[in-house]
Order: C-alpha cells, then sequence, then structure tokens
C-alpha cells in the first residue's frame, strides 16, 4: 500500500510528496521531534517498494532516500522539488 496521498499528475507520472531523510550519524544534530524537515515530491510507483523493502527513492530535486514516514496536509515540501513540479506539463490520471 503506498504510503502519503496523490498530488497532482504530469505527463502521465503520478508524484507524492515523501520526507526528507537524514542520513548523519546518530548522535549528530538530533532532537527529540523525529518529523521531517521537509518532504520531497517522488514517483508513486517508487514509494510502496520503498517503504516495503527499504528501497530507496529519487526525488525530483535528486534526493536519495527510503521512504519513512508520510505527509500530513500542511508539511513543508522541498522548495526544489516544488519549483521543478510546478514546472512540469499538465497530465493525466494514467
Amino acid at each position: 500500500m503506498p504510503v502519503g496521498r496523490p498530488v497532482r499528475h504530469h505527463r502521465g507520472v503520478s508524484t507524492q510528496t515523501l520526507p526528507d531523510v537524514d542520513t548523519r550519524p546518530e548522535g549528530t544534530d538530533t532532537t527529540d521531534d523525529d518529523s521531517p524537515k521537509m518532504f520531497h515530491y517522488v514517483r508513486k510507483n517508487q514509494i510502496a517498494e520503498s517503504a516495503v523493502l527499504g528501497s530507496h527513492v529519487v526525488a525530483l530535486c535528486g534526493e536519495v532516500f527510503p521512504v519513512t514516514k508520510s505527509p500530513k496536509p500542511g508539511s513543508p515540501v522541498c522548495p526544489e522539488c516544488k519549483r521543478i513540479f510546478d514546472g512540469l506539463p499538465p497530465g493525466g490520471d494514467e
């Protein structure tokens, strides 16, 4: 089952926002709140595989990370992912 909820479709590719994952070793710049600082847009078909198998996804901005959390309404979105996504021509729900 996919993590998150679809946002929009462009060029027949569904995308969803996903969290920015901190890959630094434990103990470096950690907080009590484990919430991601921002979420990224990735191809929808990569989300389930990543969530189940732990494989990495590639965001529109180029960030590479495993899926660990799903966004909530109002969550911060990566500005580069948003810029790229907003620049894509509208597509269908394919």
